[in-house]
């Protein structure tokens, strides 16, 4: 059979911790990430820009604050912000004459060090409280945005993100956008799948786990727990930013309530806390579950002449995310990564029925 773990045998530890030890899963994921690439030939604009490409950029945001609360085992309800600091740093410094690529990495800097600061004051709490803190933090961010004008020009000013320009090099059409995006995903992407490889990423899980177990071994919480938000917060500044540029094409103060930070984390406790893979899951259910939702309710409001007004449209992707979140606790907390997972299992050993150890 194509999916079996019989005939691989290891002779190096190189070969021993390889990401894909099955060769089916080393061709599958060359056989995403070229269908990805060579999407845009074969969408149309409308599927392109409002389904692929801002799920490939909502991949990326829910990957940074996996990191945190997967990986880490922090609570984070201010990710919003994290990625409004970095919309609105890369717009201004581009603005300025700084090129986009430094644009980019400029936001998620700026939003790291600001995360870094709420982070330290979060850290000397637990649970809740620290829900609470990153929630006051949403609150700040969205207030000083507001009522700023040198950032945002004001609460109902929209700023235009200027022309993208990569390696000196004007990127206008919707398709050079998406693939800008898309290398940006695949990095982040990279990286998160070889943290949990590396002394950093089981020094998280350490601490996620226990955080005073792990201060016995010679893990330090705090330190770890610094770097977790660190890290989080510039992958979130730099999505960010990255859907100002390539999405929106411009930032205004709505785009980054708490509303957004809600579903984010959505995306990753439906998707599966800790895995890579759950948070494209998790982005993708989120993003597209409340579109069909609303067309089906409204096929049912005007079949059965019911009055379903925009108010009621406008408030069932919240319903739909605290449904999801309350549904995959009680029902498979590990998310939709736990259940493709079982499903690998179960072709590991099809049409056996021995369980795979």
């Amino acid at each position: 059979m194509f999916y079996r773990l019989a005939g691989i045998r290891h002779t190096s530890y190189q070969s021993a911790r390889r990401l894909f030890p099955v060769p089916f899963d080393r061709w599958l994921l060359l056989a995403v990430l070229a269908l990805a690439v060579v999407a845009p030939f074969f969408l149309s604009k409308l599927h392109l820009n409002s389904y692929l490409l801002p799920w490939v950029i909502w991949a990326t945001a829910a990957l940074g604050l996996n990191l945190l609360m997967g990986f880490a085992g922090q609570i984070h309800l201010g990710y919003a912000a994290v990625m409004a600091i970095g919309a609105y740093t890369a717009i201004h410094a581009v603005r300025a004459g700084v090129p986009f690529e430094l644009g980019l990495i400029a936001g998620g800097l700026v939003s790291s060090v600001i995360g870094l600061v709420f982070g330290a004051a979060a850290l000397r709490v637990k649970g809740l409280y620290l829900a609470v803190t990153t929630l006051a933090m949403q609150s700040i961010v969205d207030w000083i945005i507001v009522h700023v004008p040198v950032i945002s020009g004001g609460s109902q000013a929209t700023l235009q993100a200027p022309a993208i320009r990569v390696l000196g090099q004007p990127v206008l059409s919707d398709e050079g956008r998406y693939w800008i995006a898309l290398v940006v995903c695949v990095l982040v992407t990279s990286f998160l799948l070889n943290t949990r490889r590396t002394s950093f990423g089981r020094a998280l899980v350490a601490v996620r786990e226990k955080d005073f177990a792990a201060a016995i071994i010679g893990v330090s919480p705090f330190r770890y727990k610094l770097l977790a938000f660190w890290c989080s917060s510039f992958i979130g500044g730099v999505a960010g930013a990255v859907l100002a540029f390539c999405y929106y094409q411009a930032v205004t103060p709505e785009q980054f309530h708490l509303e957004v930070s809600i579903q984010a984390v959505a995306m990753v406790i439906v998707g599966g806390l800790g895995s890579v893979l759950g948070s494209f899951f998790g982005a993708g259910l989120v993003l597209l579950a409340p579109i069909f939702l609303n067309n089906l309710v409204g096929w049912i409001a005007a079949t059965l002449s019911l009055p379903v007004g925009p108010e009621v449209l406008s408030h069932i992707p919240l319903v739909l995310y605290g449904g999801l979140i309350v549904g995959f606790l009680l029902f498979e907390p590990l998310g939709l990564a736990k259940i493709y997972d079982n499903l690998r299992n179960y072709f590991y050993v099809w049409p056996f029925r021995h369980a795979r150890h």
